[in-house]
């Protein structure tokens, strides 16, 4: 529960405000000219005024509802938005239910109306469910899903869903869900805690027959931060979204995350499970990627650390970043049932300057895949005053080509490797020196067409807390890349150890930079 308290007058307020300009839109007659700034009018007013925090209008036999019950409440396909309309777009609802527990407005934007998209519980099929009908008849909707053919000309498949707080995700073509993004993070990872800001209303535009493209504004709110968006949602082999964004704060915030991403890393070779596992990995992302503003290229492999770590990265006027899924092959994970090889990477492509400031990845410890315990987001240097908005634009790419999104003249990283150390005798006998291995494997077209003997070199550093002992750079013809492999000691395992490893032709860079981090109290070797 919401632990601020609510005020009857700054209701009654909000809801006079929200029915104003749904009115004076259409005695204007120009709800076809719906735009952001619409909804930035509301998000400024709504800075103004004391925070509201919603209250839950549930009745106990849904608030106290486990996830197998609520996962019982399914659309039905014949209720669907739009269905009846010559459009490749539907819509499809969230039932409230557990902690989604505050219904969420959805309004429709046509050429001369905005109209609210009303709750009827003849939309849901719920099973078997026991409850009163006549206690739900007052009840909203939690959320939304976005229906379109992506893989057959004759099937509506989900390509987005719109669920809890600020979250939401997409696929595109062949794609599984994975990885979540979110309007806005604030205070990430600080003692003070989160605060989790959530879209309150959509404005949803009634796709033309020939649009391929859907058009969603929101409205987000929370006790120090409230927002504006315009999602413009292209479906494709890849997903492509187009954000832009009117943010204006309450109180000071001590950071602010824009273009937040959320997924999930538990293990992988490099860092393998306690448990023994029929799978080899388990994660929907293995790196974080950055694309500088001075085309640096940035690879930081994830980790699943003993305790909570972050990670900045300072970078003026960035040209992209993510979370990416690395390593395509069923084989990596074999799972046949959540199909890990398909979750998508979502890659952020920033729009205009953004200016100073730094991506910032946070590791959180977890047992299990249930949590999702990665975050990556642009948090920036400074912020505007109270009263102007921090405005932003950025496109999302959610893709399973990973390459597409790079610099073909500049290598990444394929995978990163981690053993015991050792030292080969003489005799072939592998001798461990209590060392940790690291092997590195460069690939991309940088590198594809150059000779084997090649004279390329590599540029190695690390922190004070590990001593560089061998470092050995050798052609892979396996993959017609380079494999780096370094050999460390780690001086104090109760710290972490930083490395950054990069190769270079003619002393320029033809990689991207490896940055890589043992999180502190991890063993010294696997």
């Amino acid at each position: 529960m919401n632990p601020f308290d609510t005020s009857v007058h700054n209701r009654l307020r909000q809801g006079l405000l929200g029915l104003s300009l749904a009115a004076s839109l259409m005695a204007a007659g120009y709800a076809n000219a719906f735009s952001l700034d619409d909804v930035a009018t509301q998000a400024k007013d709504l800075a103004d005024q004391a925070y509201v925090a919603p209250t839950s209008n549930l009745p106990r036999e849904f608030s106290e509802m486990q996830f197998a019950d609520y996962q019982k409440i399914q659309p039905r396909p014949e209720k669907f938005e739009w269905r009846e309309r010559d459009t490749p777009f539907q819509l499809s609802f969230y039932h409230q239910g557990m902690h989604f527990n505050t219904p969420v407005k959805i309004n429709e934007v046509t050429a001369s109306t905005v109209k609210e998209i009303k709750y009827d519980p003849q939309r849901f099929d719920f099973g078997d469910l026991k409850f009163d009908k006549e206690a739900t008849q007052n009840l909203g909707y939690a959320g939304f899903r976005v229906m379109y053919p992506i893989n057959q000309k004759d099937k509506q498949d989900e390509i987005m869903s719109v669920l809890g707080a600020s979250y939401f995700r997409v696929i595109g073509k062949d794609q599984v869900y994975g990885l979540s993004a979110r309007g806005l993070a604030l205070d990430t990872a600080l003692p003070s805690g989160e605060e989790f800001p959530y879209f309150r209303e959509f404005w949803i535009e009634r796709p033309k027959p020939e649009d391929r493209h859907l058009v969603i504004f929101a409205l987000l709110d929370s006790p120090r931060a409230t927002g504006a968006y315009r999602f413009i949602l292209r479906p494709g082999e890849d997903a492509v979204v187009d954000v832009q964004s009117k943010v204006y704060f309450r109180e000071a915030v001590s950071k602010v995350g824009v273009a937040a991403l959320t997924s999930m890393f538990l293990f992988d070779p490099r860092q393998p499970p306690n448990v023994a596992s029929f799978r080899p990995s388990l994660h929907d992302s293995n790196g974080l990627a950055i694309h500088t503003g001075d085309d640096e290229w940035l690879w930081r492999p994830l980790n699943n650390p003993k305790n909570l770590a972050v990670s900045t990265y300072q970078v003026t006027n960035p040209k992209g970043f993510g979370l990416l899924q690395r390593g395509r092959e069923f084989a990596r994970y074999e799972d046949l049932d959540d199909r890990y090889e398909l979750r998508p990477s979502a890659w952020i492509e920033p729009k205009g300057d953004w200016g100073k400031g730094h991506v910032e990845l946070v590791e959180i410890p977890t047992p299990d895949e249930t949590n999702d315990n990665i975050v990556a987001f642009w948090t920036p240097e400074t912020l505007p005053e109270k009263g102007q908005p921090l405005e932003l634009a950025y496109r999302m790419h959610w893709t399973l080509d990973e390459p597409a999104l790079h610099d073909p003249a500049n290598a990444w990283v394929a995978q990163t490797l981690r053993s015991a150390g050792e030292d080969k005798q003489a005799n072939l006998i592998r001798q461990l020196d209590d060392s940790v291995a690291l092997s590195i494997d460069f690939e991309g077209p940088a590198l594809a067409d150059l000779p084997a003997d090649t004279a390329l070199a590599s540029q190695v550093s690390a922190n004070d807390n590990a001593e560089l002992l061998d470092t050995q750079l050798r052609h892979n013809p396996a993959t017609n890349g380079w494999r780096l492999t370094l050999r460390l000691k780690v001086k104090d395992p109760a710290q972490p150890v930083e490395l950054r490893a990069a190769l270079t032709r003619d002393d320029a860079p033809i990689s991207e930079t490896w940055s890589y981090q043992i999180p502190p109290h991890a063993e010294s070797a696997p």
